[in-house]
């Protein structure tokens, strides 16, 4: 297991985040110890939550789990959605009211004293971001955090927040966690760029596109169950992928290699990518994605795969870039 720097901040984290969103769900509490325990094994020090999974049934598997190793971990955790089945009016979003039920609550889930990286699931479009930042500003004072991040936030409405944290002198975002997979590449357009140029550490979810790119879908195949089968969201978001599933397998059978190492590994490969999460809700799977540490994706392999896929438009919508590339017409 290699070893990598989020961002400025110096801690060292595995080249492969595990995502605790299975515990307490699909991952019963033995199986959920099984997996951390394989993590452990393969070298990960990184795992990731939130408090809504499973209801706080994951923070409270993972806590039970690191008893004894917090100091050797990392963690994050996010805030934004409501835990419990029946929530409050003010179980949700952002402000600074939620912020501070909520982490006290994940704290006394994970028996920790800190959270590493408290991250921002969603953005919240109902309180003004400063009144956030100044939330986690403080927080990070308190030593109840070291670090905040965001999840699911458009490029500009981070940039907006590292523009009133350096105004105001307040912690500003040391991580981001978009959704990043060969099927879902938006994040190549502004997100990774930023990252890039901010030194902000990038821990992609859904390498694997819900199970899209393992292997077991394609145009005239599906599992009878599954997150890509079970899940409406997901459905929706991969339903017009099915060709590319039936490409990227085809590709990987050819490389010898599983479609779910694969994946993962092409994830990783991103310059701008510190760990992607990757999530199991078993060994065998587990497995499959931790072959990605061994897997080495050169320049000219990443090309080849990501070819299976379409590229995003650039940002400022001038496709005519991609090929004849920038400033073209004044090269001439």
């Amino acid at each position: 297991m290699k070893y990598k720097s989020i961002g400025r901040t110096g801690i060292k984290v595995s080249e492969l985040c595990f995502g605790a969103m299975f515990f307490g769900g699909d991952a019963d509490e033995e199986t959920s110890k099984a997996l951390y325990e394989r993590c452990l094994d393969a070298g990960i020090n990184f795992f990731d939550t939130a408090d809504m999974y499973s209801h706080g049934r994951s923070e409270e598997i993972l806590g039970k789990l690191m008893k004894g190793q917090r100091e050797d971990l990392v963690i994050t955790s996010k805030v934004f959605f409501p835990t419990s089945k029946t929530p409050r009016i003010n179980d949700r979003g952002l402000s600074r009211k939620h912020i501070l039920t909520s982490i006290d609550a994940s704290l006394k889930r994970l028996d920790t004293d800190y959270i590493d990286f408290y991250i921002l699931h969603y953005f919240d479009p109902s309180t003004d971001i400063e009144l956030t930042l100044r939330t986690l500003d403080d927080l990070q004072k308190q030593g109840k955090i070291l670090y905040s991040g965001v999840s699911n936030w458009a490029a500009w409405q981070i940039m907006d927040a590292l523009g009133i944290s350096e105004r105001e002198l307040l912690g500003r975002f040391e991580i981001m966690e978009p959704l990043y997979n060969l099927a879902k590449r938006q994040s190549e357009v502004e997100l990774l760029p930023l990252a890039e140029s901010k030194n902000i550490g990038v821990i992609p979810y859904s390498p694997l596109g819900a199970g899209l790119l393992t292997g077991k879908y394609g145009t005239a195949k599906q599992p009878d169950s599954g997150r890509l089968v079970d899940s409406e969201l997901n459905r929706l978001r991969y339903q017009d992928d099915l060709e590319l599933a039936d490409r990227f397998t085809a590709f990987s059978q050819k490389l010898s290699v599983s479609p779910a190492t694969l994946a993962v590994a092409w994830a990783k490969s991103h310059p701008a990518v510190t760990a992607p999460i990757i999530g199991a809700r078993n060994l065998a799977q587990l497995d499959a994605s931790l072959a990605a540490t061994d897997f080495e994706v050169t320049p000219e392999l990443r090309a080849e795969i990501s070819s299976l896929s379409l590229a995003p438009e650039p940002a400022t919508g001038r496709s005519e870039e991609k090929t004849l590339g920038q400033f073209s017409m004044l090269q001439k």
